[in-house]
């Protein structure tokens, strides 16, 4: 195991990365609400888990996708607890968020040098809100359908474009399997690759600028 350590350290430098992070100095002032973000991240680590565990069982079709919730929540080992935690999981996510974004807001964290840690958090945020709208909608059950009518129907407002936008998000003019494509796919893959960008930026604007101070 040493030989295997000393290899990575000489071309990776592992212990000077080690010491790094355990050099960091943290603020006094840094208390539980400090912490929103991290716990923001927890959640969705526990989403990516879940929700990749549920890809096995889940079917994306619109005379198929209730009945394959019903086979995971019944018939699958565990799959009842898998699903519970990843629904809950979801709104605790987008609580903390919430929080997060207004302790940051309150006390002035996206003011400079941390402007670009405050706009990555934003789109992280509007990739939060997103990954909640188009996960009601999987399930396919009278709810899902209806979120996903009202939610789609509301750029039909937008002067000129209006009907465009809502054709493109739809994949058709009603809602349908086209539409449920459309969100499975954003929910599943365009949605983390987005998370997946922009995660790492965020923490490492934070990284570099240290955490803000009070107000």
């Amino acid at each position: 195991m040493g030989k295997i350590y000393d290899w990575f350290e000489e071309r990776l430098e592992i212990q000077v990365i080690a010491d790094d992070i355990a050099s960091k100095y943290v603020p006094p002032h840094v208390n539980i609400f400090y912490c929103l973000g991290g716990i923001t991240l927890t959640r969705f680590s526990v989403q990516v888990a879940t929700g990749f565990a549920m890809t096995f069982y889940h079917r994306p079709t619109i005379t198929e996708a209730f009945s394959s919730i019903q086979y995971i929540m019944t018939e699958v080992n565990f799959g009842w607890l898998i699903r519970s935690v990843h629904r809950w999981s979801a709104s605790m996510m987008v609580l903390m968020m919430i929080l997060h974004v207004s302790r940051v807001y309150l006390t002035g964290g996206f003011k400079k040098p941390r402007e670009l840690t405050w706009v990555t958090g934003v789109i992280l945020a509007v990739s939060t809100v997103s990954f909640g709208v188009t996960g009601y909608s999987l399930p396919w059950d009278q709810i899902g359908y209806w979120a996903v009518k009202i939610v789609t129907g509301v750029p039909e407002a937008i002067p000129v474009v209006g009907s465009s936008l809502v054709e493109s998000l739809r994949g058709s003019i009603g809602v349908g399997q086209a539409t449920l494509t459309r969100f499975y796919s954003l929910h599943t893959f365009v949605l983390p690759l987005l998370t997946a960008v922009f995660m790492p930026m965020h923490f490492l604007t934070i990284r570099k600028q240290g955490i803000s101070g009070p107000p």
